[in-house]
């Protein structure tokens, strides 16, 4: 087994490590500004009231088509990256995603807003797992991988962050801003916002090098040719889909409970009784409530991934206060009417968020170099983004069924019953999950 040692960083290695925070950055900002978007957008588009079925099911197809679209031509970019490199592949994905952003900023209806967030849904999905098989493949050593993997994915929760100021912004002094369709409407500029970190992206992208290991392969003609069949074969068989069905699981609890808090929060009494502006303020501070746990799961992961050399242990660590609190935190404030704590809300943002840290880690130490996007992409983009986010359109279905007599207990129920099951079936899952393979990454 060859042994990479840890270098000294150097000026385009700290160039590299930015590139790729304000990267993840994007990502995180334009996959949860629906979260705070979809509501008032759809309000604007449709003569249905929110909480009505009609309403729902726009909601819930919001919520679950792009992601069918991401892990469709996701998978086909994780192809791609293997076949024609991390670097190019990068760069157009990101360019597909800020021009879709900006697409969507300009809806001009229902049917638009959702074909836009497919496009977008598409960049972002394949944006991701070049940004992880690169900086795996350019770090090679797994203490330095680890450590940059880890730390670099922190700043993706910083997007969410910034996702919450920008729509509280938007709401405070969006009347000053430029109309935009002759209105100033607040959820138009939160997704506008999210454009400007791709500026410095697309400018230093195409000058950053290549994965020094895809391109010496590349070279010498001893770089194979990337197959999805491959996936299925003995030797990864299990691995494809025990990962694969995990981060659904991850993507599920995301999906179908913590993106459905911004439209339960209405629903507690006090909150109920403000101003639809001020209501819609309090929204968006809560949800920076949960986003800066988001960030505190990162970090939380990136430091303890370091120690931790068992993927299973270090899992556990996050997987089982998550099942622990999902009761307390969601269910039972549906059951009795009240708000949902917010320091509940900060937990299961951290426990929940940091698991998404694990598998970007994880993913490239299973696949050998002319694999690795592939693998990665059916993981991510079949497991997380099309079976995954299935749940969102679970929650939004069986929400007519559930308890409560008011259309936010209601989802509270929803979302809570399908965050404990995606916990649960991800826990059960993990006892079979396989250990890194170091020689895998120079392979």
């Amino acid at each position: 087994m060859s042994q990479s040692k840890s270098r000294h960083l150097t000026t385009l290695d700290w160039v590299i490590c930015g590139v790729a925070c304000i990267g993840f950055a994007f990502d995180t900002y334009e996959l949860l500004v629906l979260t705070l978007t979809v509501q008032p957008a759809l309000t604007e588009f449709l003569a249905a009231k929110p909480g009505s079925p009609e309403f729902n099911r726009w909601i819930g197809l919001m919520f679950y088509v792009p992601a069918i679209a991401g892990g469709i031509f996701g998978l086909l970019g994780g192809y791609l990256i293997d076949r024609f490199g991390r670097r190019r592949i990068l760069f157009w994905s990101i360019l597909l995603f800020c021009f879709s952003a900006l697409a969507t900023g300009y809806s001009s209806s229902a049917m638009q807003l959702l074909v836009y967030r497919c496009i977008t849904f598409v960049g972002v999905s394949v944006e991701f797992v070049a940004a992880t098989a690169w900086l795996a493949e350019l770090f090679p050593e797994r203490k330095q991988r680890e450590t940059i993997l880890g730390f670099t994915q922190i700043f993706a929760s910083t997007g969410g962050i910034l996702m919450s100021g920008a729509s509280y912004l938007s709401l405070s002094i969006g009347h000053l801003l430029p109309a935009i369709r002759g209105g100033h409407e607040a959820w138009r500029y939160t997704i506008l916002w999210g454009i400007l970190p791709a500026v410095p992206l697309l400018l230093v992208r195409p000058f950053l090098p290549e994965s020094p290991i895809w391109k010496k392969k590349r070279e010498e003609g001893t770089l194979q040719r990337p197959s999805i069949m491959e996936l299925f074969h003995p030797e990864f068989r299990r691995t494809a889909l025990l990962s694969c069905f995990m981060m659904a699981c991850a993507y599920a609890a995301s999906f179908g409970m913590l993106q459905h808090f911004a439209r339960i929060i209405p629903g507690a009494p006090e909150v109920r009784m403000l101003a639809h502006a001020d209501q819609l303020k309090i929204v968006s501070a809560l949800q920076g409530v949960q986003e800066v746990g988001s960030l505190f799961g990162r970090i939380l992961m990136a430091a303890l991934a370091v120690f931790i050399l068992s993927r299973r242990r270090l899992l556990h660590i996050f997987q089982i206060p998550g099942l622990l609190l999902i009761p307390v935190v969601v269910l039972l404030p549906a059951m009795r009417g009240t708000a949902m704590p917010s320091w509940g809300i900060f937990i299961l943002g951290t426990v929940s968020v940091a698991q998404f840290s694990f598998w970007g880690n994880y993913l490239p130490t299973l696949y050998p170099t002319h694999l690795r996007g592939t693998g990665e992409s059916f993981a991510a983009n079949v497991g997380g983004r099309m079976l995954g986010t299935s749940a969102a359109l679970i929650t939004t279905t069986i929400v007519t069924y559930m308890p409560g007599g008011v259309a936010t207990r209601q989802l509270g129920y929803a979302a809570g019953i399908v965050g404990f099951l995606a916990y649960a079936a991800g826990f059960i899952g993990s006892f079979w999950l396989p250990e890194p393979r170091e020689e895998l990454i120079t392979e």
